[in-house]
């Protein structure tokens, strides 16, 4: 039988719904003078359960711009998805692709839009701009923004953002009398970086391992990456820039 009075002596009994759950991984990118790197690693996890060890999370937008989404993977998938679209509906209206600046602006409002519910994603846009700089744009995930040189996010980004900061800010780092540190870091050196960053943290880290993705957005005349094995040109027009693929395998224990 129904007791009213033992219900009522238990006290407020709170009820929550939660939808969303982090899904560990990694990713980063750094801006060059004319080239920018945008890198994740392919596990999936919750807590210490693997899910799968094969979950992309960085997208080739254009042939200027490449997208890295890490957090909610349902919610990863689905917002690269409506932002594809949405890049698909501009290049029918206007024959061309659109910039990286609009782009990033683009993202904002659609991230702002659900700013009560939410995208539970970290974003990292990676390109080239309309002047031939390398750019780096990171969101939080109801639409802040800003312009970077490099940016990491996800599980391991307590790891991996303090080691971009010394490599490619300088920070904690003096020049010696006759020494001044370079504006930009070229190709070869930047992507010894994104190795060295995702080995370590896989070292480190559960959430983080198994492969490793690689996109390199080039300017179209430049040849900085000719004379590097493994690379495989995904380029799609003639109209953009360069874009190049390049694998690594990661630790999988």
């Amino acid at each position: 039988m129904f007791d009213v009075q033992s219900v009522a002596h238990q006290g407020p009994q709170s009820r929550q719904f939660n939808p969303y759950t982090e899904n560990g991984g990694t990713i980063l990118a750094i801006a060059g003078a004319d080239f920018s790197v945008i890198a994740g690693d392919t596990r999936q996890s919750e807590g210490y359960s693997i899910q799968t060890r094969y979950a992309p999370k960085v997208f080739q937008l254009t042939d200027k711009a490449v997208l890295a989404v890490n957090g909610f993977s349902a919610d990863g998938k689905m917002f690269v998805k409506k932002v594809k679209q949405r890049l698909e509906w501009y290049r029918h209206a206007h024959a061309k692709d659109m910039p990286i600046r609009s782009i990033a602006r683009l993202i904002q409002t659609m991230l702002y839009s659900r700013r009560f519910f939410p995208y539970y994603v970290y974003n990292i846009l990676g390109g080239i701009e309309d002047d031939g700089t390398g750019s780096v744009y990171s969101f939080d995930p109801v639409g802040s923004y800003e312009r970077e040189a490099c940016r990491a996010a996800g599980a391991a980004q307590s790891l991996v953002q303090p080691f971009l900061d010394n490599q490619v800010y300088y920070k904690n780092q003096t020049a010696g009398q006759d020494e001044s540190f370079p504006t930009h870091l070229p190709l070869p050196s930047v992507l010894k970086l994104v190795v060295d960053a995702f080995t370590s943290a896989t070292e480190r880290h559960i959430e983080v391992g198994d492969g490793l993705e690689i996109y390199v957005v080039l300017k179209r005349d430049s040849t900085a990456i000719q004379s590097m094995e493994g690379v495989q040109e995904v380029t799609t027009s003639e109209e953009g820039q360069r874009v190049f693929y390049i694998r690594r395998e990661l630790k999988k224990d």
